[in-house]
């Protein structure tokens, strides 16, 4: 039976736009070569930290939604996100049934919306 996890790592912010783009090729790679399979991707760009990691207050941000049978697959690209001194922070974790269903409601923007609507409401009526 197949699982599936999300992956968020940061990048260093010393790295150009071209080497962060290879960067996620290659744990992009990682992933589709030990078996998943790639649900959906984010890539957040360059944004400030909360608080400074390595001395650096920025970082590239990149999400992973992906499926495998294999639970090797994550332990594979964690001691990669390890090894490579380009990655400033990651975190993985295995998405429930509830976790999956609310991903899928946001990439088709019923999530949020209600905010949205409430708001331009507001100003409408002020």
């Amino acid at each position: 039976m197949s699982k599936q996890y999300e992956t968020v790592f940061i990048l260093t912010p010393i790295l150009s736009e071209a080497q962060a783009k290879d960067a996620v090729e290659k744990f992009r790679t990682i992933i589709t070569s030990n078996g998943g399979v790639m649900v959906h991707e984010e890539d957040w760009g360059l944004r400030k930290l909360a608080y400074p990691i390595q001395k650096k207050n920025s970082g590239f941000y990149h999400i992973f939604e992906y499926t495998s049978a294999e639970i090797n697959v994550v332990d594979i690209l964690e001691t990669e996100f390890r090894r490579d001194e380009k990655v400033l922070r990651f975190m993985t974790i295995a998405l429930d049934k509830h976790s999956i269903a609310y991903n899928e409601k946001k990439r088709k923007g019923l999530i949020g919306r209600k905010r949205e609507e409430s708001t331009e409401s507001k100003t409408e009526n002020a």
